[in-house]
C-alpha cells in the first residue's frame, strides 16, 4: 500500500520558508515582492485560481496587484498593460492567466513580459535556460513534481523516469527536470506505442495527459513513486486525475491524491519564484 504524499502539507512547508525569508529581506532593505495578476474576462475557473494566487501573496507577505480587464480587452490594451508592468519597480512577477479571450493571442503576450519578470516561466528565453540548465525560474508545476519526489527522499539519478504527455507547461519542461537530475527520462504521448509496457519500467512515473483514470495498475512498477498532474472533473462532479488512485495505490511505494496533491504546490512555487525574480531585480544575494 503506497504512501500519500501530501501536496498541502509540502506546499505550506514552501510558502512558510518564502514567508520567514521574505520577512527577514523586509527587516533588512525595507521592500518587499510584488506580483501582479491579469485576468482577462470572467471565466469561473481563472476566478478561482486568481484567488488564490491573491491568497497566496498574503500568506507570505508579498504585494498583490490584480488587473481585472473585460472579455472585449483587444491584444494591443493588454500588451500595453504589459509594458507598463514591465517598467514597474514594485512589480518582480507578472502572471497573465490562461486562456485569454480568442481575440488575444497568447505568444504574443508570453513574449512581451520580460524574461526577468517572467515568473510563470513561459517566455522562450527562460525556456531555453531550462535546456541547457541554466534557469533563473521552472515551470511552476513541475517544479513542485520535484518538490513532491524530494520530500518522499527518492533518490532520481539512475532511475527509471517516464513522464505521459509532452505540453510546454508540464511534460517537456518535467522531462528537462528529471534529465537534470540524472533521471533516464522517457517522453510518452498519444502516439506511443506500447504505452503500459513503457510505463511498467518506470521507477518514477508522472502522469500529465489530461485524462481521467488513465493511468491503470497493470500499468504500474511496484514499487513506483507515482505522481498524478491531472486534473479531471468526472460526470458527477468530482475530482479525479489521471491514475486510477485505487488501483495504483496498491502498486505504487508513494503517490499523490487528487485533489491534495500537485495543485497546492503550483502556486506555493509561483510564490518562491517571484521571490528569486525579487532578489535578482534588487541585486540581493544573501
Amino acid at each position: 500500500m503506497a504512501k500519500i504524499i501530501d501536496g498541502k502539507q509540502v506546499s505550506a512547508n514552501v510558502k512558510e520558508q518564502v514567508r520567514q525569508e521574505t520577512e527577514a529581506l523586509f527587516q533588512k532593505y525595507g521592500k518587499k515582492p510584488g506580483l501582479a495578476v491579469v485576468i482577462v474576462g470572467n471565466d469561473p475557473a481563472s476566478r478561482v485560481y486568481v484567488n488564490n494566487k491573491k491568497k497566496a501573496c498574503e500568506t507570505v507577505g508579498f504585494q498583490s496587484f490584480e488587473y481585472a480587464l473585460p472579455e472585449d480587452t483587444s491584444q494591443e490594451e493588454l500588451l500595453e498593460l504589459v509594458e507598463t508592468l514591465n517598467a514597474d519597480k514594485n512589480v518582480n512577477g507578472i502572471l497573465v492567466q490562461l486562456p485569454v479571450p480568442k481575440q488575444i493571442d497568447d505568444k504574443a503576450i508570453i513574449n512581451a513580459i520580460s524574461a526577468e519578470k517572467d515568473v510563470d516561466a513561459f517566455h522562450p528565453e527562460n525556456v531555453g535556460r531550462i535546456m541547457i540548465g541554466e534557469y533563473a525560474f521552472l515551470p511552476c508545476t513541475p517544479a513542485g513534481v520535484m518538490e513532491l519526489i524530494d520530500s518522499t527522499g527518492t533518490e532520481i539519478s539512475g532511475k527509471r523516469c517516464v513522464v505521459i504527455g509532452r505540453s510546454n507547461i508540464v511534460g517537456k519542461p518535467m522531462a528537462m527536470l528529471l534529465l537534470h537530475r540524472s533521471g533516464t527520462v522517457t517522453i510518452c504521448h498519444s502516439r506511443t506505442q506500447n504505452l503500459a509496457e513503457i510505463t511498467r519500467e518506470a521507477d518514477i512515473l508522472v502522469a500529465a495527459v489530461g485524462k481521467a483514470n488513465f493511468v491503470t495498475g497493470d500499468m504500474i512498477k511496484e514499487g513506483a513513486v507515482v505522481i498524478d498532474v491531472g486534473m479531471n472533473r468526472l460526470e458527477n462532479g468530482k475530482l479525479c486525475g489521471d491514475v486510477n488512485f485505487a488501483e495504483a495505490e496498491q502498486k505504487a511505494s508513494y503517490i499523490t491524491p487528487v485533489p491534495g496533491g500537485v495543485g497546492p504546490m503550483t502556486i506555493a512555487m509561483l510564490m518562491k519564484n517571484t521571490l528569486t525574480a525579487f532578489k535578482a531585480q534588487n541585486q540581493i544575494t544573501d
